[in-house]
């Protein structure tokens, strides 16, 4: 059974919990990997009782060990790996303490790389395997009062084409989706309760989970580095 590795995954209504329900459901073993047990361990259930199979991995993605024995444990199977931490960090750059942006470096951009480089060193020798990035409209320009998630964000997607690059000949295929709005998720619905009113605004992530799995599918003659999701109603 090939295997996969998601991490940041956290509630349900969650794009990590999503992906590894979708990867589950085609056939793969999935890796659920993330820093709070509960969440992870309430995703494998599902997974379990819908006739999959998967394990919970706690794991920080800043964490250069974590990240070494969670693809130890994926073993020799690995097909897929996705990474998905990240953090919304706003902010004025005048009034951020430097730990404040050294952080949402470390989380998006360097665990990235920690995730992507981990990722490589077992699909280079087989010669196959995909590697994804979750992405965002801060991966492609800088916003006012966002200027440590757009930097990180950026700094992600440019490390991801790097890797595309690097890594195409030895059949290793990286993608990179560039999540364009609000998701139709826990973090909104419990931040924001007035949202699930205004849903047809929101991205959903089914749909963005579908992005993932088309680019997993790809053959090697028709790859794409990068494919953006958005809703009808949103200014890009």
């Amino acid at each position: 059974m090939k295997t996969a590795i998601v991490i940041g995954v956290g509630p349900d209504r969650g794009v990590g919990a999503r992906l590894c329900k979708r990867f589950a459901a085609d056939g793969l073993k999935v890796i659920v990997a993330g820093r709070t047990l509960s969440a992870l361990q309430a995703v494998v259930d599902d997974i379990t009782k819908a006739g999959g199979a998967a394990v919970p991995f706690v794991a920080d993605a800043t964490r250069e060990g974590d990240i070494v024995a969670l693809f130890d444990a994926a073993g020799d199977n690995l097909d897929l790996a996705i990474y998905n931490a990240g953090n919304n960090t706003p902010g004025k750059i005048i009034e951020m303490d430097a730990d404040y942006f050294e952080n949402a470096w470390r989380v998006v951009c360097f665990g990235g790389f920690l995730f992507g480089r981990e990722a490589v060193r077992r699909m280079v020798p087989k010669k196959t395997g995909t590697l994804l990035f979750t992405g965002a409209s801060a991966s492609l320009r800088g916003c006012s009062g966002y200027g440590a998630f757009n930097s990180s964000k950026a700094g992600l997607r440019t490390l991801a084409q790097a890797m595309a690059k690097e890594y195409a000949s030895d059949g290793i295929h990286v993608g990179h989706v560039v999540v364009d709005g609000a998701i139709a998720g826990d973090k909104i619905f419990s931040r924001f309760p007035d949202a699930a009113g205004r849903e047809d605004s929101l991205i959903d992530i089914d749909g963005i989970v579908d992005a993932f799995a088309f680019l997993y599918r790809q053959p090697e003659r028709a790859w794409s580095f990068e494919l953006d999701v958005r809703t009808s109603k949103e200014k890009w």
